[in-house]
């Protein structure tokens, strides 16, 4: 019988089984950010303990650098504050920190990529629920807790229960104007934004297997959004070329070694899961989310649902999304009036995501009544963007 890459790279990290039914498992990268680490260190500096293996923990700073300037003093005290905890504490236990003052700072779901930390068989675990970004390369990427963050910092392992496993192949070849977000939005509207409580979500076929690296991270980042505990995609030869020659990617022999350990963690042909899921790539076409969750969306040519076509427990939800964007039941969500446009985020904020808004716009303004910002990923992505 085979084995999914999950339960490949799952029994190789697992320590040992405990009496709670849980696994130790080892966490071969765990990466930091300002919001969720300085109490988890906190936790471990008053106990004296120090960071056993440092060299497999990175830090950078994410979520409160502001767009403007990144002169210090930052302007919000709180988020200098965060900045200054995450500096020192990086310092104290020997942990490489991506400065902004270097210029390496960036979204801690693209530097990891970028650097070439993330690579396929590692375990995978952040303070940040789109840590599953990370399976795109073939990785179990988990989001975890601040009490998880000194978990990790303090034994480089943590408490896990073993998941079930699903495999969505999504089959043909997507429409021109179809992207990496269109599918994962209508995997989340077929599975539900519940559906994958308990699961990690393999993602396969014809579609995902054409993407290329930046599309796959786009779809396994919103995995969370479905109630997964993580997403991947086996690793190929698109993961391999990708990975080649960045900073902390195998080299020279080391390399071949790497390649030959990736290729065999690989799903086998006759793998079993706890469920499978098929959708048809071809007939997907551009989605916008209507509501409050990522479950609320349609194709761009359909109308907006009625309430009474949901199942009763979501009506209510589905009436209070109504509510409170101000849309009616019936109407076409086609030109509607658009009042600001973001371009970055964790999902969508890497260099081929904001050249493709490039082509879009080319020869074009921003509408006087529009707003539009736009967030590269990284600053090695705004100096290339």
């Amino acid at each position: 019988m085979g084995k999914s890459l999950y339960h490949k790279v799952f029994d190789a990290h697992t320590v040992r089984a405990l009496s709670s039914g849980q696994y130790q498992l080892f966490i071969g990268l765990h990466l930091l950010h300002e919001v969720t680490s300085p109490q988890a260190f906190s936790l471990i500096n008053n106990r004296g303990l120090k960071v056993p293996f440092p060299k497999r923990n990175f830090a950078t700073v994410d979520h409160i650098i502001p767009t403007h300037t990144r002169a210090r003093p930052l302007a919000d005290s709180i988020a200098e504050e965060m900045l200054v905890h995450i500096e020192k504490n990086a310092e104290k236990h020997a942990i490489r920190f991506f400065s902004p003052e270097k210029g390496e700072q960036g979204v801690v779901h693209v530097i990891g990529p970028e650097q070439g930390l993330t690579q396929p068989g590692m375990t995978i675990a952040c303070g940040d629920s789109h840590t599953s970004t990370h399976g795109a390369f073939g990785a179990l990427a988990f989001g975890i807790g601040t009490s998880q963050v000194a978990e990790v910092l303090a034994t480089q392992t943590m408490r896990m229960e073993k998941l079930k496993v699903r495999r969505i192949e999504v089959t043909g070849r997507l429409a021109t104007g179809v992207y990496a977000k269109d599918v994962i939005l209508a995997i989340i509207r077929k599975l539900g934004v519940n559906g994958g409580v308990g699961f990690a979500y393999e993602y396969a076929g014809e579609v995902i297997e054409a993407m290329t690296m930046d599309q796959r991270m786009t779809v396994c980042n919103m995995s969370i959004e479905g109630g997964a505990r993580a997403g991947y995609v086996n690793p190929d030869e698109t993961t391999y070329s990708y990975l080649k020659g960045l900073p902390f990617s195998p080299k020279a022999q080391d390399w071949e070694k790497a390649r030959k350990y990736w290729s065999n963690i690989h799903s086998d042909i006759d793998a079993i899961y706890d469920d499978n899921v098929v959708i048809n790539g071809s007939e997907i076409e551009p989605h916008v989310t209507w509501g409050i969750t990522p479950g609320q969306s349609i194709g761009i040519n359909e109308e907006l649902p009625q309430p009474e076509t949901f199942p009763k427990h979501e009506q209510s939800l589905v009436k209070e999304a109504y509510e409170y964007m101000g849309f009616t039941p019936g109407k076409a969500m086609k030109n509607t009036p658009v009042d600001v446009v973001f371009i970055g985020s964790c999902t969508n904020g890497r260099l081929s995501d904001i050249r493709e808004v490039a082509n879009l716009v080319k020869g074009q303004k921003v509408a006087k009544s529009v707003k539009a910002i736009v967030v590269p990923g990284s600053q090695k992505m705004q100096r290339e963007a």
